[in-house]
């Protein structure tokens, strides 16, 4: 075999595990079709408020608040449940609320109060659906072939955030919102036949059976996040970038309505742009073969600035590049945090500390969201977006500070595949 060959298959050694290739090929069609509906839900909130922010921020403040509310006790589910069963449970409400929300549209009787339900029902499903699959990764490639497989997740879930909004924008201008709805739907079936079609023997189960209540367990993984300076310093960083910095389901569509004034298809465009640049740091963190704190911080800090910096664009084509590096650094950033914290915790507490790093990057939304929204609608898109990043960069200076501070009482953990 030719050398470039061996080492461009080197990044995608964990497909050769067959259940996280049916997990992995089942989540390249489903997370389009999820991007499609977030990509068609903003644009039906644009349509059905005339533009407005504040009601683009509530939306997706609903939608994130029950994540914010219940995704600790998804992390302790997801100790606790045979994971494949829970995701197919999961799955199938998933496509049960596309399905919903595409013949509301259809019909033509949808009103800003059914997205308000629809977003909060989501919310639900999410807050146990993300600890489930995060976790459940762990269960499919084992300890060895982890750090790939993280690697290659972003990239399937980046690869999906170019794909998606690019496709939902074209098909919302051609055909219509409910169309995109409906093909979310459809998008599930392939993940709930590969979660059947995985082989139960070859899953690699904790040896720790979870013990005491549900509200103990959550102590537990709470204590253990909080007295552990790495997974602290970790989700230190995640709190400020998840809550003021990942709102782009809030951000991208103002700057495509209420700076650049481009229509759908631009916004589709400007999505896309932001999933290229995720897409790139995946496909580069699956190549890595070693992940550190001090990578996290750096891209954490990269990816502040220029958040900052899109604020002061006016131009489509220079925005659609920023796009693309905020996409690289933020991606960077938040992968390499899930690699540290999925390597660096027991298993038995591993989807109960991965499931406070989600409410951190996305139960925090409803916070970021409605800040982000709210202060756009008084002061400006442009001031909102430079105060994000303003604070974005000032909680990478924290959790920096807090590391150097913690320096000499711990090894700095960095792990090679």
């Amino acid at each position: 075999m030719a050398p470039w060959v061996t080492a461009a298959a080197s990044g995608f050694h964990a497909l050769r595990n067959r259940n996280f290739r049916l997990f992995w090929t089942g989540q390249i069609i489903s997370l389009t079709g999820t991007w499609m509906q977030t990509t068609a839900q903003a644009w039906l909130v644009l349509q059905l408020t005339n533009g407005s922010p504040f009601a683009l921020g509530f939306v997706v403040t609903l939608q994130f608040i029950p994540v914010m509310l219940f995704a600790l006790f998804g992390g302790v589910l997801a100790d606790h449940l045979p994971k494949r069963s829970a995701l197919v449970v999961t799955q199938t409400l998933l496509l049960v609320q596309a399905i919903i929300f595409g013949v509301l549209v259809w019909t033509g009787v949808i009103q800003l109060w059914h997205v308000y339900v629809l977003a909060v029902s989501q919310g639900l499903i999410t807050a146990v659906d993300n600890p489930l699959r995060q976790a459940f990764i762990y269960e499919l490639v084992g300890r060895e072939n982890l750090v790939n497989a993280v690697g290659l997740n972003s990239m399937t879930f980046h690869g999906a955030r170019i794909f998606g909004p690019a496709l939902s924008g074209v098909v919302i201008q051609w055909i219509g919102i409910a169309p995109t709805l409906f093909l979310n739907a459809v998008s599930f079936v392939p993940v709930i036949i590969a979660l059947l079609l995985m082989r139960a023997a070859e899953f690699f189960l904790a040896s720790h059976a979870p013990t005491g209540s549900m509200f103990t367990r959550l102590k537990e993984g709470l204590s253990y996040a909080s007295r552990t300076p790495l997974i602290f310093s970790i989700l230190l960083t995640t709190a400020f970038v998840g809550t003021f910095g990942f709102n782009f389901t809030v951000v991208i569509p103002l700057v495509a309505d209420n700076i650049l004034q481009t229509d759908a298809a631009g916004f589709g465009l400007l999505s896309a742009a932001m999933g290229f640049g995720a897409l790139l740091a995946a496909f580069a963190l699956a190549y890595m073969h070693r992940i550190s704190i001090r990578r996290m911080l750096l891209s954490g800090a990269l990816f502040a600035v220029f958040l900052g910096t899109l604020a002061l664009s006016s131009s489509f084509w220079l925005s659609m590049g920023l796009f693309v590096i905020v996409g690289f650094t933020g991606i960077t950033c938040v992968t390499t945090a899930s690699s540290l914290l999925q390597l660096n915790t027991p298993e038995q507490l591993r989807g109960r500390v991965l499931s406070i790093n989600l409410l951190l990057t996305m139960g925090s939304t409803p916070i970021g969201g409605f800040f982000l929204g709210t202060l756009g609608q008084l002061a400006g898109i442009r001031i909102a977006i430079l105060v994000c990043g303003a604070l974005c960069l000032g909680g990478v200076g924290i959790a920096t500070a807090y590391r150097m501070r913690m320096a000499q009482h711990e090894t700095v953990t960095v792990v090679s595949s």
